[in-house]
């Protein structure tokens, strides 16, 4: 059984991080919302071209009551998180802005086989975003009792849940580890372009044996990839 990860690896860093916008901010007339907006998305777009960051735009407007819209980001370091967040705080804009949950998480190989060309990313420990019009994310605990399985019981209960999972093959999963760095085990991240996958998937994933060792799976946050343009659009 594997147990740890080559100091080698260059783990990739993850945020989603969920804001809402004041209502203080729809106010405002509306020519100074359209120029924190240009502010807020020329920030945005400068990092999302650099080398630095992968970063991706949702929109929620409408999905849930207390998220406006969330932002995937993707780079190799805290640091680099840090000044990018830092900088789009301290636009006009984000000062209207509430962040109402973040979740941190990492890549690395996984320990199990899944063996199937569709999750391959999570394998190999790398995350390629961007893929589906429609996202879900939630975070994922489990049981203690789940990690005092033995590995091999614990591989054949994964490779069941691997097999429902190819039966929607147009959903594409990326999952992320946040072991001691956030309140979650793993953050779990679904893209299609249709949504209805995401509810006949995860119906079916709840009479797997693995399910009976989850402990939480919420909140799920359900968004529709925008250009940051559209997303802010959307807010009013």
């Amino acid at each position: 059984m594997p147990t740890a990860q080559s100091d080698e690896a260059r783990r990739q860093v993850v945020t989603f991080t969920f804001f809402k916008v004041l209502p203080e901010w729809r106010r405002l007339a509306a020519a100074e919302r359209g120029a924190m907006r240009e502010e807020f998305a020329a920030v945005v777009n400068k990092w999302a071209g650099s080398n630095e960051m992968t970063l991706l735009t949702y929109s929620t407007v409408g999905l849930r009551a207390n998220c406006d819209f969330f932002l995937w980001r993707i780079c190799y370091s805290p640091e680099c998180l840090q000044s990018m967040h830092a900088e789009m705080m301290r636009t006009r804009l984000g000062g209207y802005l509430v962040t109402e949950h973040s979740m941190l998480g990492t890549t690395r190989r996984s320990l199990y086989k899944i063996g199937q060309a569709h999750y391959q990313d999570v394998e190999a420990g790398i995350v390629k975003g961007g893929v589906g019009r429609y996202l879900t994310v939630f975070p994922y605990v489990k049981t203690r009792t789940w990690y005092q399985l033995p590995f091999e019981e614990r591989q054949r209960i994964v490779r069941e849940f691997i097999g429902v999972g190819e039966d929607f093959p147009r959903a594409r999963m990326n999952t992320l580890y946040s072991f001691g760095i956030d309140d979650q085990d793993f953050i779990v991240v679904l893209e299609s372009d249709h949504l209805g996958d995401f509810v006949d998937a995860q119906m079916r994933l709840r009479e797997t044996q693995n399910s009976a060792y989850t402990e939480r799976v919420t909140p799920v946050y359900c968004g529709i990839r925008s250009t940051v343009e559209e997303m802010l659009e959307q807010i009013g």
